[in-house]
């Protein structure tokens, strides 16, 4: 599909930051970076990259709204404004998605949901749950008397976000942190740098009060200062598995509490009842995802023995006819990767599963008809030992694996030998089946014949897949530090 016309599409200029419920010039140090459009490799825009002295002022933002009213604000009345503030990013949800789109290569039919609709619906279930949360409670004591159990803001927070989901992501911190009372300094990815100020439009027309919501996209060597800043009370990233590890380490020497979502090579178990056009028919959003950018996506495919050349063919088949192109046309499927790095180091992994020997049954470079634009041909490797490179490392691209397994406890074994832990799948017509089989997999999440988040409940990883939780009511919990009063009546 070849790219459209861009005369149309604005340029955007961000050269402020957002600070203490303004935008402030940013401080000497700063510089300013082009995003560049996926498709394209043309500028959608510019925005201004904030250093660690910027990062101090918004710190110092964030702590003194902590110490405001904010904090001590009944969560019924926090409630509301978070409804406005999910108010004020749905009114902003499509021309979100679309620049997002621009901004990563997202097919724009996943896009509007998860980067534009996807932000106002996790703000409003925070909101919700807020609403009739008790701030406290109150307990007998085991020696007589009474205890009352207090749930406070645990302060200021810090939160590190990716390009790949930049909106969904950055509302899974923002809107449990703002429900709990905390304030929060936001530090998005550069390559989607501009849709970060999504938020903080947002959150300004909503009423939020000064210095709960500050914004300032840097680079690594500036968050990492944001991390370890005096300042901070807790830490939130999503990223690569290398970065939350010196993450966690600082955070360690600190402390400081942290919760990591980190990479992912998830595995997609087809039992041998599975029906193969079930599969097929949800291969693109299980393990295709975002153009294979995607940290809980199922790229390593598990078939049984007996099945093997059947799932190979089906397989194949589904990804070969997967239409590739402009990601801002509703039939695509997948589009370009986020950056020219992104897709040579996609391309780097092919090469060498190519050079093992294993046998790439579709794709394998470039699309031919696609000039401009960092995109790959999705590519399926079949007879792949799960030792393999390709099978190991995440490749975070549009790249499958098939390996073949002897029964459940093989298969099994195949899925729990990763570093990683963090989604997959069983694809069974039991059903008990399927959750017995997911009740063995070592990892934070299982799909049984889809994949799909769920807003009221917990998501995360296990092993190098990350610490802690995210959505539902689980993921209000690392945003609130509880005390315990003791009285002697």
């Amino acid at each position: 599909m070849s790219i459209t016309d861009r005369e149309s599409e604005p340029v955007l200029d961000r050269r402020q930051l957002f600070i203490g419920g303004r935008w402030v010039e940013p401080s000497s140090g700063s510089t300013v970076t082009d995003v560049i459009e996926a498709a394209t490799e043309k500028s959608v825009g510019s925005a201004v990259l904030g250093c660690p002295a910027d990062i101090d002022a918004a710190v110092a933002a964030a702590r003194a709204a902590s110490a405001g009213p904010w904090s001590a604000m009944p969560g019924g009345e926090r409630a509301e404004l978070l409804e406005r503030f999910a108010s004020a990013l749905q009114s902003r949800a499509r021309d979100t998605a679309r620049l997002v789109s621009r901004e990563n290569g997202m097919p724009i039919a996943l896009s509007k949901s998860v980067n534009g609709f996807g932000p106002a619906a996790m703000v409003r279930y925070y909101a919700n749950l807020i609403r009739a949360d008790e701030a406290a409670d109150v307990r007998p004591s085991s020696f007589g008397g009474r205890t009352v159990v207090r749930h406070e803001p645990v302060g200021v927070v810090a939160a590190i976000t990716p390009w790949n989901y930049p909106q969904p992501l950055a509302a899974m911190k923002i809107a449990p942190a703002l429900a709990a009372g905390c304030t929060v300094v936001l530090k998005p990815a550069p390559e989607t740098a501009l849709d970060a100020y999504v938020f903080a439009d947002a959150a300004h027309d909503a009423g939020i009060p000064d210095g709960v919501l500050n914004i300032v996209p840097a680079e690594r060597d500036t968050a990492a200062y944001l991390v370890a800043h005096p300042g901070v009370d807790k830490v939130a990233f999503t990223g690569s598995t290398a970065a939350g590890r010196e993450i966690g380490r600082t955070c360690g020497a600190l402390l400081r509490p942290v919760t990591l979502e980190l990479g992912g090579k998830s595995a997609a178990i087809v039992a041998d009842d599975a029906d193969l056009a079930l599969f097929a028919a949800h291969l693109l959003e299980v393990s295709l995802v975002n153009n294979g950018q995607t940290c809980h996506a199922s790229t390593r495919i598990l078939a049984p023995r007996s099945r093997y050349a059947e799932v190979v063919d089906s397989v194949t088949d589904t990804v070969r006819a997967l239409p590739v192109g402009d990601p801002l046309d509703k039939a695509t499927a997948i589009g370009p990767l986020v950056s020219a790095r992104q897709r040579d180091r996609v391309l780097g992994y092919i090469d060498a599963g190519r050079a093992a020997g294993y046998r790439i049954t579709t794709g394998g470079g470039i699309p031919a008809d696609q000039p401009l634009g960092w995109f790959v041909e999705p590519t399926v490797f079949e007879g792949v030992d799960n030792s393999a490179t390709i099978a190991q490392e995440e490749i975070f691209g549009p790249v499958l694996t098939i390996t073949p397994y002897d029964g459940d406890d093989d298969a099994v074994a195949i899925a729990n030998d990763s570093e990683y832990g963090l989604g997959g799948t069983v694809w069974t017509a039991d059903e008990d089946h399927g959750l017995a089989l997911a009740a063995r997999i070592h990892t934070g999440t299982v799909g049984v014949n889809h994949y799909a988040l769920d807003l009221a409940a917990p998501f995360g990883g296990v092993k190098a897949s990350g610490l802690g939780r995210e959505l539902g009511p689980e993921g209000l919990a690392p945003y609130r530090s509880t005390k315990s009063v003791y009285f002697s009546t």
